[in-house]
């Protein structure tokens, strides 16, 4: 049995903790790597768009990443009770052209006991930017 520790209910320690490891799995741009943090049966809202499983994951996120290119990412834990967990963040990528955005947002994230996230719903805006205007 796969378990993704650190386990629900969450305390600030461990889902600050949790936030972090996602932080630190989504910055390394590694599909596989974020994908292990799901459950095989994962539900994603993204934005407009719906992805189920982790298979799918892995898909949409090679996507994302080839298009959204130098991605840097900062999570920071919003909310927690129980086995949710609520982030803000926001990170910035620039496209082919070379036009640089900063994208805006909110997750909430549900858990399963092994510490799978199991749901992932995030709004998420940009802003195109100036290269100069880059904090991240």
């Amino acid at each position: 049995m796969e378990k993704k520790f650190p386990l629900p209910p969450f305390d600030f320690e461990s889902a600050t903790h949790k936030v972090q490891l996602a932080e630190d799995a989504w910055n390394s741009q590694d599909p596989v790597r974020v994908s292990l943090a799901y459950t095989l049966d994962t539900e994603w809202r993204n934005r407009s768009e719906f992805i189920n499983g982790r298979e799918n994951v892995v898909h949409f996120l090679s996507g994302k990443w080839k298009r959204e290119l130098n991605y840097k990412l900062k999570k920071e834990l919003w909310a927690f009770m129980d086995n949710r967990i609520a982030v803000r963040f926001e990170y910035e990528y620039h496209d082919v052209s070379g036009q640089w955005f900063r994208a805006y947002g909110n997750e909430n994230w549900e858990f399963d006991e092994d510490g799978l996230m199991k749901k992932r719903f995030a709004s998420i805006n940009d802003l195109a930017i100036e290269e100069s205007e880059r904090r991240l």
